[in-house]
């Protein structure tokens, strides 16, 4: 068991770790939401330049489906380690892709543009075209690469794990009545 544990450990640390690297893909990858500041009445308003545009969605959907490809990836690399389940390592791969997720979601934040608006259209002047600060709208795609990772370790481990031997086999076939007749 402590085996078990330390395994799971490392995974969590692993995964957990591999979040930077979606928090930078999520900042690269992800589509800007265009902004564009104006004067009314002598002070500042945002509003969006293209007001129909699904760029906002489309940040979000770009970090659910880049969680969902982490969760696989990852759990594909558990289960090419281990060549089995347990439920340590299924506790690392739920709880490190959630905490992957956090750090991807605050590095993303963090390299993204100015988190102060007002300030940013100031800078950039009266309707100039600027970036939204990247911002995960739907908190539910913080539980992608979780749940990606534990449906895919399970399915691995499902199909090309270790099986249990049949109970019967160990004693010689099916189990016989008082006279020794098979009980089928």
């Amino acid at each position: 068991m402590k085996t078990e544990v330390r395994e799971a450990a490392v995974v969590t640390v692993v995964v957990a770790v591999a979040g930077a690297l979606l928090g930078v893909l999520w900042w690269w990858l992800a589509p800007h939401v265009p902004l564009v500041g104006d004067v009314v009445d002598k002070s500042w308003v945002v509003y969006l330049s293209d007001s129909e545009g699904e760029q906002a969605i489309g940040v979000d959907g770009t970090f659910t489906l880049l969680a969902v490809a982490f969760g696989a990836v990852s759990a594909l690399g558990v289960f090419l380690w281990r060549r089995r389940g347990g439920v340590p390592l299924a506790v690392a791969l739920g709880f490190g892709g959630l905490l992957g997720s956090l750090l991807a979601w605050k590095l993303g934040v963090w390299l993204g543009p100015s988190q102060d608006v007002i300030a940013h259209a100031e800078q950039v002047g009266k309707g100039v075209t600027f970036s939204a600060p990247l911002k995960l709208g739907a908190k539910g795609a913080l539980l992608a690469w979780s749940l990606a990772a534990l449906v895919v370790h399970l399915g691995l481990t499902a199909l090309f794990g270790p099986r249990d031997p049949e109970p019967y086999q160990e004693h010689g076939g099916l189990p016989k009545d008082p006279y020794g007749a098979p009980m089928a």
